[in-house]
């Protein structure tokens, strides 16, 4: 994305000075705004077409935010990916391609336009209710979905913390059988990148220290913790009858794995098809809780890595 004052450009004929883009479509959009791909386009008033949109974000010449949207998202995906590589790219959306014009953003976004005013809102009598950001200063369904985004982009990072002998089985009471999760993996919904734009994205996120004794398998084979089964058996119920779309999203990772990123209500899972899982839940705020392989999980894993949406 671009990420200085001096890389924002003129877009249109009025003057918005572009300052970043994302894109909102089924398997990529930003997770804070909801936990699938109609809910976040509810934020924003936005019809859930399937094809998706483009979102551009910038100030006029007077310094007001604006968010445009676009229904060419082939160009706004080029945009991100140059932007992405540290090259230079000129977003400047057809007139013919606008859905809206909204006021305000609904990102926190950190850089500014040059030469203009600071960043403010529209003047609402005129533009009507401006964009927000949702609060990420206390725990809760938008700092849990960006706890798993980060986890997602940093996968090994978060692994390594991670002791295999720490999951019981029910036959051994030993180690599960993750596969180390030493590779990297790609971010479910292709945010961040040393040259993003801040959006609040640092979750305050740990694992969890009662890892063993809380998060292990009991005697049956299912999960101590009451969180992380009820998660299990909601993301099973999402094989039997399929959630709205883009609650489950597949991503690249390493080899012949996947990404897997799993939302429902008061709760978000990342995963790997070959490797553990970890759910962040609103109940627990700030805690990580890993779930080992056991006997059930590489099926789930597979199963809703084969309804899941994936990026074109």
């Amino acid at each position: 994305m671009a990420g200085t004052d001096e890389e924002a450009v003129a877009a249109t004929d009025d003057a918005l000075y572009v300052l970043t883009a994302v894109l909102l479509t089924p398997a990529k959009f930003p997770s804070v705004l909801g936990d699938d791909y109609p809910e976040a386009c509810a934020a924003l008033g936005l019809a859930p077409l399937a094809d998706g949109y483009g979102l551009v974000l910038g100030q006029d010449g007077e310094g007001a935010r604006w968010t445009v949207v676009v229904d060419d998202v082939s160009l706004v995906a080029v945009a991100i990916a140059s932007w992405d590589c540290g090259m230079e790219h000129d977003l400047s959306p057809d007139e013919r391609t606008v859905v809206a014009a909204l006021p305000g953003w609904p990102l926190a976004v950190a850089v500014s336009a040059p030469d203009v005013p600071a960043p403010h809102d529209p003047d609402p009598g005129i533009a009507g209710p401006p964009l927000t950001p949702p609060d990420t200063s206390v725990w809760g369904p938008a700092q849990r979905r960006l706890g798993a985004d980060e986890i997602a982009l940093q996968w090994a990072t978060w692994r390594e913390q991670i002791d295999d002998s720490a999951f019981a089985t029910p036959d051994s009471g030993a180690a599960g059988s993750g596969s180390g999760g030493g590779d990297d993996a790609a971010g479910a919904d292709g945010a961040g990148g040393a040259d993003a734009p801040a959006t609040d994205s640092d979750a305050d996120v740990e694992v969890s220290g009662d890892t063993p004794a809380e998060d292990g398998a009991g005697g049956d084979g299912q999960p101590k913790h009451s969180g992380i089964r009820r998660v299990l058996a909601e993301a099973r119920a999402y094989v039997e009858s399929p959630p709205p779309l883009g609650r489950v999203r597949s991503s690249f990772a390493s080899g012949d794995a996947r990404t897997l990123r799993a939302d429902g209500p008061g709760w978000s899972m990342v995963a790997r098809t070959d490797d553990i899982a970890f759910v962040l839940l609103d109940d627990e705020p700030g805690e990580v809780l890993p779930v080992g392989r056991g006997p059930e999980l590489p099926g789930l894993l597979e199963a809703l890595d084969a309804m899941a949406v994936r990026p074109l």
